[in-house]
């Protein structure tokens, strides 16, 4: 279980645009080298390696050495956590719920098909 500012480093490194596109580059070429993620933006190295610091600390980029240069890798872990944390007892309710209709439905469709058969 994440703490509460465990989550708000996720929140927080969420929030920009830049780092969001950072990761999705991630996510799309899992390995891909900090040079090769700096390229698609606009801004200094500089300010990609402050994006990058800011989502390795939210945990939610993995960086390797590779002789000279980092490989990154995006690590899910964190938004599954929080996704986890307020769709768990949703999720409980809404299939209860939908257990339930399902046995009504059956139940209506059994008497029907009996009602038709007389």
């Amino acid at each position: 279980m994440f703490t509460e500012s465990e989550m708000d480093r996720v929140f927080s490194a969420l929030s920009h645009t830049s780092r969001r596109a950072m990761l999705d580059l991630i996510l799309e070429r899992p390995g891909l080298r900090v040079g090769e993620l700096a390229a698609n933006f606009d801004v200094t190295r500089i300010a990609v390696m402050n994006h990058l610091k800011i989502l390795e600390e939210a945990r939610l980029v993995i960086s390797e050495k590779d002789g000279r240069s980092r490989r990154l890798y995006m690590n899910a872990l964190p938004i599954q956590a929080i996704y986890e944390r307020w769709t768990d007892t949703f999720s409980a309710h809404w299939l209860d719920r939908m257990s339930f209709i399902k046995s009504v439905a059956e139940a209506a469709a059994q008497t029907a098909e009996r009602g038709s058969d007389e």
